[in-house]
């Protein structure tokens, strides 16, 4: 299907030695016109996301990192943020897959994934900002060796 908008803003990223990352300037997703009823996110500069949240076994098919990336930042960031809902987060990561030209099987395969087995990190995101957690940070690490773990336990570090 030919796409009316696109993702807008290159991925300029940064890493904790672990591999959650953390975006330095901000990304956007914008609705199609066929699209209706969802609105254009932005994922703030500094939000840390861990890209796809596939789990370890099935990385040689379906890396952290791959074509869909963005629209899971953008899908992380939903999550976190939960000013929608959890179905309309995911309906968005699917059309930014769609937008980003993703295979057909890739991408319904993944959009399944998050549809039917989303609620626990949905709910584990809701748990960790209600105990104090941020992830959007102001001050970003300059040493390559630290760990989102211990970098997050500082709270001047974010917004």
């Amino acid at each position: 299907m030919k796409r009316d908008k696109d993702v807008v803003g290159v991925l300029h990223l940064s890493r904790f030695a672990d591999p959650m990352y953390f975006l330095l300037k901000p990304i956007t997703w914008k609705p199609n016109s066929d699209q209706t009823g969802y609105q254009a996110v932005t994922v703030p500069i500094g939000f840390v996301t861990d890209f796809a949240s596939i789990p370890r076994p099935f990385w040689s098919i379906f890396r952290p990192d791959g074509l869909y990336t963005y629209p899971a930042i953008v899908h992380d960031y939903l999550y976190w943020a939960q000013n929608t809902s959890k179905d309309v987060a995911d309906k968005v990561f699917q059309f930014g897959m769609e937008d980003l030209g993703v295979a057909p099987a890739t991408m319904t395969l993944l959009y399944t994934a998050v549809k039917l087995a989303g609620n626990g990190a949905w709910n584990d995101n809701a748990r960790l900002k209600a105990s104090g957690e941020k992830r959007i940070l102001k001050i970003f690490p300059d040493n390559p060796r630290i760990l989102w773990e211990v970098w997050k336990k500082k709270p001047e570090h974010f917004e």
